[in-house]
């Protein structure tokens, strides 16, 4: 068979396209990280520039198809702009981000000027490339079933099938090789070569002309499908996403929140919804009714969802044999991740298989009753845009306000609604009672989640992916818990009478709330963070403490009666919270005067106020932390040194302890090239 007729080398040359694509999120998201700070809602309000970019040009390209006469051609051009786009973006990146912290911000000096200029130059950024990326799907799909109007439903399904797996492939070879190898740069600048390859392959195997499609108008009786189904593919993309922040939070108390496990919990995610697209290839062109099948997808994912609740447990037990099997070492290191990845797959792969069938089925649906190739991009517009709504609603809304187990519990309400509302409007269960029967059995198994399944905070807080153990009431006494946007804030007090504050179970701060007992480690670390820098520079007046931790430094550097104001910044609202209970031994962070909090991301705080101080104290977690590592980059300690007065210090606490030589030389590296006076 020529090339050009074979569909094999287009799902190849897709699956090629949703690796790239994957690689432009990610390296895009770091890029902007660095911009735009790293604050809960800087996160999402990128991913939904990226989702909302592939949506609108989703939309944009429904819209025009049937005009075109080639659309895989309109694809090669496509694939080429993006490639030209990605080698271009780290020269246009470092000129904007120069021009922006040297010249426009410092003149803008207003927070809310500042800030609509940073999301201006973000969507600038971005955007383009993003409408473009969304293009590709509605393209390559309207091309290859002009070519192939036999088998349209295994065709669509094959493609979400070979997308969905470059785009997992992505994931991982970004996380564990590209970056390390070639840093940002060079990962951006690669993806665009290959990018540059693909569109001149497609452009070779375009060259044959496509049969234009017949449209048929479909009856009108079958008019309320196209708003149904549209909507469906809304609802299922908010509730798909709504799992994955649920399970992305709940796995990082027990896989870790690095860099690299969140990379694998997101290659899990979208690896199930790939082989679901593959299991429904074979089947969909067969499916007497494909509204009905629809119905028991969402259903039965909706069920699968809820019982993730149900094994939650387990995979704390599963992490505690592990760390008991592996040695500390580099094998050991590669086994844990791929053991990682598995109890990731173990999580979330049942739903998300189910998941990546509902596309491929729904846009069969509108193309099988006579609604065109502009039901290709549509659907996948409409879905997109749900899992933006699904993002922004579980960080800001759900999360910290309904926490974990509620959270997911909406994604269930939302699944299995979507499949009562899809099986009452299929012909053949129309006015049936399964619809009822299967309405008392949603509705009853998510009431007994409800009120049988209780999330362990004391698993959840225990830090299990790094000792190995799980905690029990026997251990310890929680007196806080919340789910915040940014992470899980917990405060326990141990058996031998510390009180310690973790991060997603990872322990940041710890005091001994007995004065006439030995102090805690960290209480030496915090307390010497506040008293050397005043020791260097006793004529101090103001003090910026990045990190809040237990509040011990802020309270520290307040017993001093020169300082004029502390400004503590702490991302997360829930640890100001959660600090309480360390009172009365940092009573002045929350009683003096001279105290003010800042809840937002330090570069974001920086950029927004161009405030000097005397002193600046950064104290933050491990740099294998997701988020985290940005603060020891060369571009925090370029950015920083701006903001010190003249005679201003910068105190910086770095951590020996889970961590190598090599990651500690780089840090150094990173500061001597804009502080070039320093001590250790």
């Amino acid at each position: 068979m020529l090339l050009h007729n074979n569909r094999r080398v287009f799902f190849v040359l897709f699956a090629v396209s949703g690796f790239t694509g994957l690689v432009y999120e990610s390296v895009w998201s770091h890029y902007l990280k660095l911009f735009l700070g790293h604050a809960a809602y800087a996160q999402t309000l990128v991913l939904s520039i990226f989702m909302g970019g592939m949506a609108i040009g989703a939309w944009l390209t429904s819209r025009y198809t049937a005009r075109w006469q080639n659309l895989l051609l309109g694809y090669a051009l496509v694939e080429a702009i993006i490639g030209v786009f990605a080698l271009l973006f780290h020269s246009t990146f470092s000129l904007l981000s120069e021009l922006s912290f040297n010249f426009v911000i410092p003149l803008l000096g207003n927070p809310l000027w500042i800030d609509a200029y940073k999301w201006s130059v973000a969507v600038l950024l971005i955007l383009p490339p993003s409408l473009l990326l969304g293009m590709t799907f509605p393209l390559m799909s309207g091309g290859l079933l002009r070519r192939h109007a036999d088998e349209q439903g295994a065709s669509l399904a094959m493609l979400y099938f070979t997308n969905s797996l470059g785009a997992a492939i992505g994931a991982l070879i970004t996380t564990f090789w590209l970056l390390a190898s070639f840093g940002l740069p060079g990962t951006v600048s690669a993806a665009g070569i290959i990018n540059l390859i693909l569109a001149a392959t497609m452009w070779y195997l375009a060259r044959s002309p496509e049969q234009r499609p017949v449209q048929r108008m479909p009856a009108d009786e079958q008019n309320h499908i196209v708003p149904l189904f549209l909507a469906g593919a809304f609802i299922t993309g908010m509730a798909s996403f709504i799992y994955e922040i649920s399970w992305i939070r709940m796995l990082s108390m027990v896989l870790g929140s690095t860099t690299h496990a969140f990379e694998l919990m997101l290659s899990a995610f979208i690896t199930g919804l790939a082989f679901g697209g593959l299991w429904i290839k074979k089947r969909i062109d067969g499916l007497a009714n494909p509204v009905r099948f629809s119905g028991y997808v969402q259903l039965v994912m909706g069920f699968l969802a809820l019982l993730t609740l149900v094994m939650y447990g387990t995979t704390f037990e599963w992490m505690g044999f592990i760390q008991a099997a592996l040695n500390k070492s580099d094998q050991g290191y590669t086994l844990f991740n791929f053991a990682s990845h598995l109890i990731a797959f173990a999580v979330m792969l049942p739903t998300t298989f189910l998941a990546g069938m509902t596309l491929p089925l729904f846009t069969h649906v509108l193309l099988k009753q006579g609604h065109g190739e502009k039901s290709l991009g549509r659907v996948y517009a409409a879905n997109t845009l749900g899992a933006i709504s699904g993002v922004m609603f579980a960080v800001h809304i759900g999360m910290p306000n309904l926490g974990l187990k509620m959270l997911l519990v909406i994604g269930v309400v939302l699944d299995v609604g979507l499949g009562l509302v899809l099986l009452r409007n299929s012909t053949a269960a129309r006015g049936q009672p399964e619809t009822l029967a299967a309405a008392v059995i949603g509705l009853g198994g998510i009431a007994m989640t409800l009120s049988v399944v209780h999330l362990d905070p004391y698993r959840m807080t225990s830090g299990v992916f790094r000792h190995g153990v799980a905690y029990t009431p026997k251990d310890n006494e929680i007196l806080f818990y919340q789910d915040g946007k940014t992470a899980s804030i917990s405060l326990h007090r141990a058996r031998d009478g510390i009180t310690i504050l973790s991060t997603n179970g990872k322990p940041d701060a710890a005091i001994n709330m007995n004065p006439t007992h030995q102090a805690a480690p960290d209480e030496i670390t915090m307390t010497l963070a506040a008293v050397l820098p005043l020791l260097f520079n006793p004529h101090a007046k103001t003090v910026a403490n990045i990190g809040m931790g237990s509040g011990m430094t802020t309270h520290t550097l307040l017993a001093y009666p020169k300082l004029r104001q502390v400004d503590t910044i702490e991302i997360e609202q829930a640890v100001i919270k959660a600090a309480t209970g360390f009172l009365p031994r940092v009573a002045y962070a929350y009683s003096d005067p001279r105290s003010v909090f800042h809840i937002e991301d330090a570069k974001t705080y920086f950029s927004k106020h161009q405030t000097k101080y005397d002193i600046i104290v950064s104290e933050p977690s491990n740099p294998w932390v997701s988020g985290v590592a940005s603060l020891f980059s060369e571009e925090f300690y370029q950015r920083i040194k701006q903001h010190l007065s003249e005679d201003g210090l910068l105190v910086q606490w770095l951590q020996l302890y889970e961590i190598d030589t090599d990651l500690v030389a780089s840090v150094f590296k990173a500061l001597v090239k804009h502080f070039e006076d320093y001590v250790i």
